[in-house]
């Protein structure tokens, strides 16, 4: 599978999330990707950003471009050091929270790829991937 890096983006602030939403968005767009995957994906990297700040302190997201013969592909990495995760599965149950909200980032994120992957461990930090293929 060939990889190419197309930006790493910074996500210490709101902003940083918008400027994110735009920078997938565009690449969904060059790719020929539907309206209804490019909603799925910016939703999921909306959600993906947010946890990123709110509970890993900030970090940074990762915008690839796959290639793998038949398919192409957009995979987001979100990457902080923040204090980890200590269960991942309830961490991915549905309505689980630990900062007030409805508790559907990550499950909701998951739903929303074709590929999820988390590596996370406590008081080091987290990597989440997702991944969206289209069929060429």
């Amino acid at each position: 599978m060939n990889q190419i890096e197309q930006s790493v983006l910074p996500l210490h602030s709101d902003e940083d999330v918008v400027r994110l939403r735009k920078q997938v968005r565009d690449q969904l767009i060059k790719m020929g990707f539907s309206l209804v995957e490019q909603t799925k994906m910016i939703t999921a990297a909306s959600e993906l950003a947010r946890n990123t700040l709110r509970y890993g302190g900030g970090g940074e997201a990762h915008v690839i471009e796959l290639n793998n013969g038949s398919k192409r592909g957009v995979e987001l990495k979100f990457v902080d050091e923040g204090p980890g995760i200590v269960d991942i599965a309830l961490a991915l149950t549905d309505g689980y929270t630990t900062g007030g909200g409805l508790g559907l980032g990550l499950s909701g994120a998951k739903r929303l790829a074709d590929d999820f992957e988390i590596d996370t461990r406590p008081g080091v930090g987290t990597a989440v991937t997702i991944r969206k293929w289209k069929l060429f």
